[in-house]
């Protein structure tokens, strides 16, 4: 068992400079039945765009008043200690900037020891502790409600999680030894694992509520004054019931068994190569027996080995590039330049555009009109985007008055004369340069001089479609990535004729979308498309050469990616890929591999099997008889394949920004998180590539100086 107040926490308290310390001050609350309620108010004294968050300084102050109140309690001045937030926020977990310059693997045992102290104090007070989340609860934010006797819930909460493993590391101030015996295996090992697997998922108050994460949920209103009424019925006596505590029947029997399934699921789902998930699991399944100081111990270990690991060294540099770069897009052009929006519309009333429209009416709020070649396919559209407003309106996630309103935004027709008054057209049309052409050529006719042309095009080049545009200027790439509603990457393409008011407004409406947007230049593939290629042209390749598919699945494993290539490519579509390949290897001949019996595949109704999970295990038979002439005898090994893929994905990293395709290797690597699920544990691609050594063979250097490795690695 650790003393953890017999530990030197010196090192890491060297290590506040800059924090942004969260005060704790203490205010004595009498209670209607006449007992005292001392309650702890975090703030660090700024508004609501800087959340409290818990560095070495903040934790030492709260441990101080919370021994202060400890004291008060003994001599029975108080009968409980209550913590609640400033405005809208409880805390957002640990300072991040201090976890990342530990320096040393005791001083990370050091960060997870300092909050154990700390936040296991509120289990020790001698009195009931009641936790009042009245906002955001993220990582140690929520193990403070966790280390409570008792927790509330405002219902009108940002967002109740624990998001650690999504980061590289684990719950290490008690929540992987805490919430499982609170609301039991299955639901903690949604909570700890899947949601942060799922692009960082967080908890509505209510489903926290649900899970018995929370003992009670109030309205906004009156949160406090409802929550302190409840915490006074407690003390008198209130029983609490908590349905989903595990009991010996579920540790004997259901924990296990949901442990074992988990790991079978993890390793289908995200291959072996991600740390953090497996000691999360592991943390998980231990938490079933032992005491509370065992459970606190074995975090204070995962958490020391995976702080200073290079995954999470990976993880800070590309929550830095989400939280930071793309809220603030390189090259984005003053917003003051933008043309208001209030209409927009569509070309296209396919699968794709029926997307933009909805996401184009739910974001915007504006009039959106929809054509297409014939009414029934603009109907058919239009009938679509109304059927998904309705789900949303079964889900909740929209009133009647609102879903209502929507419906009525949205029009579809023929008759191209309706654009006239739009101020932004995007176009989702076949993907030939010809057809993009046509369809603006007709419609710059009919719009007014000063809207903005949209191209969704995801490989064509966008200056050649604009070429015949009486007013190419005003024509901009503006790339979706699918399932538009989803994918939060836009990548904005420039022409060397795009006026900065196009540009403006492109950013603009990205950001109106809840979108972010990476300004790239005009070239074949822009970001993300070009280095997928390249992944798809490799997989291609292997099997051409005679690899069975399902192992060149496997040898791709390492990278990390959410799929494996030709999984990705059965999502993306066979014609598609194809044709994206077709581009790259057109304009990159030397470099991009691409087969003209990939033509052939595309054409077929089914071209892979696969198993439960989605994974990629064979070939269908019509596929298997497509390929037996194509296919070569000299299958590749796994390392041969893994090493061409690496080697050739920096080399074209290096010639993107050799060309200026993006002003630097971190808008790269934000594409490929945002835009194609690059996992944060490998920062993108520019660290994994400099730390595979790739980099070096590919070019002789290395994308970044010094390369980003954890602290056991430097």
């Amino acid at each position: 068992m650790t003393n953890y107040e017999a530990i030197d926490f010196a090192p890491i308290q060297a290590l506040t400079e800059g924090e942004v310390i969260t005060h704790s001050p203490v205010r004595d609350i009498r209670l209607a039945s006449g007992k005292v309620l001392a309650l702890i108010t975090l703030d660090n004294g700024r508004d609501h765009t800087r959340p409290n968050t818990l560095g070495p300084a903040t934790l030492t102050q709260l441990g101080e008043t919370l021994d202060g109140l400890k004291a008060r309690a003994a001599s029975g001045e108080i009968q409980a200690v209550g913590i609640t937030g400033k405005q809208y926020i409880l805390a957002a977990g640990a300072d991040l900037s201090d976890i990342s310059k530990v320096g040393s693997r005791d001083n990370a045992r050091l960060i997870a020891q300092l909050g154990h102290k700390v936040l296991g104090k509120f289990s020790e007070l001698g009195v009931p502790s009641f936790a009042f989340v009245n906002g955001l609860a993220l990582g140690g934010g929520l193990e403070i409600a966790l280390n409570s006797s008792y927790r509330t819930v405002d219902a009108s909460a940002a967002a109740v999680a624990l998001p650690e493993v999504f980061l590289g590391i684990i719950p290490g101030w008690g929540g992987a030894y805490l919430l499982p015996n609170l609301i039991g295996i299955e639901n903690a090992l949604e909570v700890v694992i899947s949601n942060p697997l799922k692009q960082n998922r967080m908890l509505k108050p209510q489903q926290a509520f649900d899970l018995g994460i929370f003992d009670a949920i109030f309205p906004a209103a009156n949160y406090l004054e409802n929550s302190l009424a409840w915490a006074d019925a407690v003390l008198g006596g209130k029983k609490v019931e908590r349905k989903n505590e595990p009991g010996k029947i579920e540790r004997l029997t259901k924990w296990p068994i949901a442990i074992k399934m988990a790991r079978g699921m993890l390793e289908s789902k995200i291959g072996t190569v991600p740390k953090s998930p497996y000691a999360a699991l592991d943390l998980l399944d231990k938490a079933k027996s032992g005491t509370k100081a065992e459970g606190f111990a074995r975090e204070d270990e995962a958490l020391a080995e995976l702080v200073t690991g290079d995954q999470f060294a990976a993880s800070m540099y590309a929550f830095d590039l989400v939280q930071k770069r793309a809220k603030r897009p390189v090259g984005a052009p003053d917003k003051a330049l933008a043309k208001k929006v209030t209409k927009v519309g569509i070309i296209g009333a396919g699968l794709m555009a029926s997307q933009f429209a909805l996401l184009f009416v739910r974001k915007l709020q504006v009039p959106v009109l929809i054509t297409d070649l014939d009414q029934a396919r603009v109907d058919k559209g239009v009938a679509y985007i109304h059927e998904e407003i309705g789900k949303l309106e079964a889900k909740g996630r929209l009133d009647a008055d609102s879903a209502n309103k929507l419906r009525a935004l949205v029009t579809g027709t023929t008759d191209k004369s309706l654009y006239a008054d739009c101020d932004f057209v995007i176009e989702a049309v076949f993907e030939e340069v010809g057809v993009k052409q046509q369809v603006f050529g007709e419609i710059e006719k009919i719009i007014a001089e000063d809207a903005i042309l949209a191209t969704n095009t995801s490989s064509l080049s966008v200056e050649e479609i604009g070429s015949k545009l009486a007013h190419p200027e005003r024509l901009v790439g503006f790339h979706f990535f699918n399932p538009v509603a989803v994918m939060p990457l836009i990548e904005i393409v420039r022409t060397p004729t795009t006026s900065d008011a196009a540009l403006s407004t492109a950013f603009v409406v990205a950001r109106n979308l809840g979108k972010n947007a990476v300004l790239t230049a005009d070239a074949p593939g822009f970001v993300v498309n070009r280095l997928l290629a390249k992944v798809m042209g490799e997989a291609a390749r292997a099997v051409y050469e005679g690899t069975p598919i399902a192992d060149v699945e496997k040898a791709f494993g390492p990278l990390g990616l959410p799929m494996g290539p030709f999984q990705l490519i059965d999502l993306v579509g066979w014609k598609v890929a194809a044709h994206v390949q077709d581009t790259m290897v057109h304009a990159f001949p030397d470099r991009f591999y691409a087969n003209e019996n990939f033509h052939a595949l595309a054409a077929l109704d089914a071209v892979v099997e696969k198993d439960k999970g989605g994974r990629v295990t064979g070939w269908t038979k019509q596929a298997e008889k497509l390929l037996k002439p194509a296919v070569g005898s000299a299958p590749a090994s796994a390392s041969t394949i893994l090493a061409r893929v690496q080697d050739g994905l920096a080399q074209e990293i290096k010639l993107m920004l050799d060309e200026g395709v993006v002003p630097e290797v971190e808008d790269i690597d934000l594409c490929l998180i945002l835009g194609a699920g690059w996992p944060f544990i490998d920062g993108g691609a520019s660290p994994y590539l400099d730390r595979e050594g790739a980099s070096e063979r590919a070019f002789g250097g290395s994308f970044h100086t010094p390369q980003i490795h954890g602290v056991e690695s430097r």
